[in-house]
């Protein structure tokens, strides 16, 4: 942290490196009221840089971390049933085969290949969860008379 804040130049007030020459009363009382006014400055100019950088890391991250390029996936989660606080059955299907999967924490095991799918995909439902496919169902239930 403090070489970040001596990198910034947050740590080194400008006006003592400045005084030469002055006796020691004026310089005291030129250093009190000009320095106040230079950290500051260099505090709220080291500031707009960290926020500067967050916002440029956040930019960087999502144009290339691992959330960029799910545009084309060949494997979709079909269905989930959890049965116990950590493990679970997952519906899965990779490339047109359905698989049934146990997971568990630390493993995952193929219980069973399907060679006829067992449940239906469509482009339009197949990222939706159960909670967006229910919501959905109830507003089109609604509107109609």
């Amino acid at each position: 942290m403090r070489a970040l804040l001596l990198l910034l130049g947050v740590g080194v007030p400008l006006p003592l490196l400045a005084q030469t020459g002055q006796p020691a009363a004026a310089a005291a009382s030129n250093i009190g009221s000009a320095s106040l006014a230079g950290q500051l400055s260099q505090l709220a100019l080291g500031l707009l840089v960290v926020v500067g950088l967050i916002f440029a890391l956040g930019w960087l991250l999502r144009r290339v971390g691992p959330m960029a390029g799910q545009g084309g996936q060949h494997i979709r989660l079909l269905s989930s049933l959890p049965l116990g606080p950590r493990d679970r059955l997952l519906l899965v299907d990779v490339g047109g085969t359905q698989m049934l999967l146990g997971a568990s924490p630390g493993r995952i095991n193929t219980l069973h290949v399907f060679e006829q799918p067992v449940a239906e995909i469509s482009q339009a439902t197949a990222g939706n969860s159960d909670f967006a496919r229910k919501l959905q169902a109830m507003l089109k239930r609604d509107q109609t008379p």
